[in-house]
């Protein structure tokens, strides 16, 4: 061989090692980002522990926020068979009632008075309780007025009541209540005060139709729901991955493919939600899923203001770009200048201002359920 042929011979075999090494590099430069192995002392809890899916802000093995027994109770069997301190559900399961029990408010319900003729026992009341807590898709509820405490609250077993009062939610985010909706709850009130041997007065139904209509209109202007897209800028992302830098900055898990920031505040719900694609996340190898991006969101009515929500989220989108290389874009992927998102704070501020005026103030009961 001569001397031309054996450099032509290296000079290829060095072209093929560093088109290899090349690719090789690019294909682990681009595979999506891993979680990176706990070091000794950290938990020993997987950062893509399986779980069951619960309410915002709690996995499923701690507490999920609702002091309303999550369960159908009442409708048929012995009173006797309820243990002291079961409650009857709430028709708006997952609404967070914080100190309260009270959920029905003229503001937002349509109300009917329940009249008894003496006093009835809990036992008896949640035994009556229909057997589904929606009038069309909008919340009913029933509470009773506790003899011992003379307040309003959902029928106990082992209390004693003077009164009860029915309601359904004139409004949600589905919209108004219309008439169908509204007969159905004068048949479940009137099914429930048979049962107990009470007498009720239904409101007027077109005035409170005419009531839901206008509360839908108000909830239509004064809503928002905020989003951040988080964008991979090169490499992407594996759930795992995600998981583990999302912890640092203050996120739990909260079911497949959705982490919260929980709130400062007991029993309230979650401040932020970053959700992103559940499959990836129950993939049977979920490393080998790739995420280019991941949603950041803030429910704005259901956060109290004095929470700070935009500045957390706003906070976290920036800290959480900057550990794994990303970029913020609206929801159509287009990167957001900072001067697009400065004047975001002004208007939440304008809106907390008129939902207080309306007596729906972000964070509070009442606009939480309105806002459902």
């Amino acid at each position: 061989m001569s001397n031309f042929q054996l450099a032509l011979v290296i000079t290829f075999g060095v072209i093929l090692v560093l088109y290899i090494a090349y690719n090789t590099w690019s294909a682990r430069r681009n595979e999506p980002k891993k979680p990176r192995p706990e070091e000794p002392g950290q938990s020993g809890e997987s950062s893509e522990m399986r779980y069951e899916p619960g309410f915002d802000g709690r996995a499923a093995s701690s507490a999920t926020g609702d002091p309303v027994f999550d369960a159908q109770l009442g409708g048929h069997g012995s009173g006797d068979a309820f243990a002291a301190g079961a409650t009857a559900r709430s028709g708006n399961p997952g609404t967070y009632l914080g100190d309260r029990q009270q959920i029905l408010d003229p503001l937002t319900d349509a109300i009917a008075p329940i009249h008894t003729d003496g006093i009835v026992s809990g036992n008896a009341a949640i035994a009556a309780m229909p057997s589904s807590f929606r009038a069309g898709n909008k919340a009913f509820n029933i509470e009773g007025l506790n003899d011992s405490s003379q307040t309003w609250e959902l029928p106990r077993a082992g209390a004693r009541y003077t009164a009860f009062q029915a309601g359904v939610q004139l409004a949600n985010r589905h919209g108004p209540m219309n008439e169908i909706e509204f007969s159905e709850f004068v048949t479940k009130v009137q099914q429930f005060a048979d049962s107990i041997g009470a007498a009720h007065d239904a409101p007027d139904m077109l005035q409170e139709v005419a009531r839901a209509r206008e509360l839908d209109a108000f909830a239509s202007e004064h809503d928002a729901q905020l989003a951040f897209m988080l964008r991979a800028k090169r490499a992407s992302w594996s759930p795992g991955y995600v998981a583990q830098v999302a912890a640092k900055h203050g996120f739990v898990p909260a079911g497949p493919g959705r982490m919260v920031m929980p709130s400062g505040i007991e029993q309230m719900p979650a401040i932020l939600a970053l959700t992103y694609d559940a499959q990836a996340a129950l993939a049977d190898d979920p490393e080998a899923s790739a995420l280019r991006d991941v949603l950041l969101s803030l429910d704005v009515p259901h956060v109290a203001r004095s929470e700070k929500p935009f500045d957390k989220m706003r906070t976290a989108a920036e800290a959480l770009c900057a550990e794994m290389d990303g970029v913020i874009c609206d929801q159509n992927g287009t990167p957001l200048p900072i001067m697009v998102v400065d004047p975001i704070a002004q208007d939440l501020e304008n809106l907390y201002d008129q939902l207080e005026q309306r007596d729906l103030a972000a964070g509070s009961l009442a606009a939480r359920r309105l806002f459902s």
